[in-house]
């Protein structure tokens, strides 16, 4: 039995709009920057699906690229929402603005 690649790719739809409703709405930095690795995720089922749907490894190389980002934005983004975090306790996205110098 197989599951056909429309399944994968409403999946993908589906994560990816609750990801981008998740970023509008919530102003936790925290839950914000989770909304925005949910996102990345969806694109990457979708870069997967059309692959196998392709037979074409080309997909597969864009989300090892994909998620290399990934990597690197959650040891950038976790560094400033810490220092966000350090200065003032239940801190909202408004409190970029703490940081200059």
């Amino acid at each position: 039995m197989s599951v056909h690649a429309s399944w994968y790719l409403t999946l993908a739809a589906l994560l990816f709009t609750i990801g981008a409703v998740g970023l509008l709405v919530r102003r936790n930095v925290l839950v914000m920057f989770m909304c925005v690795e949910l996102m990345l995720n969806a694109a990457n089922l979708t870069f997967v699906t059309f692959a196998r749907a392709l037979d074409d490894i080309g997909g597969q190389v864009a989300v090892f690229f994909v998620l290399v980002v990934a990597a690197a934005e959650v040891v950038v983004g976790l560094g400033i929402i810490v220092a966000i975090f350090r200065r003032k306790v239940g801190a909202t996205a408004d409190d970029a603005h703490m940081l200059k110098g």
